[in-house]
């Protein structure tokens, strides 16, 4: 399964990007949103940035996330081997 992250965009050359988030740092391909920036937010899948968002829209989702895996981590505590 593959999701799409939010995560800032630190430096552009040419039509590539170093995007980051929570220390973790990938190369992106903006040719589909060409208009980026450095400090843009962008959703990041399969070496892409796909779509420019806005960063408290960009925090929301990561918080979301967050929830998810702490959920997870709870379901996992509860019920080992399940």
């Amino acid at each position: 399964m593959c999701l799409a992250i939010p995560m800032e965009i630190t430096s552009i050359e040419n039509d590539m990007a170093t995007c980051g988030v929570d220390g973790i740092s990938v190369n992106a391909s903006i040719a589909l949103v060409p208009h980026a920036k450095v400090g843009d937010w962008a959703i990041v899948h399969a070496g892409f940035a796909i779509e420019l968002l806005d960063e408290k829209e960009a925090r929301e989702t990561l918080d979301l996330f967050d929830e998810i895996e702490k959920a997870y981590l709870e379901g996992v505590k509860d019920n080992p081997g399940s």
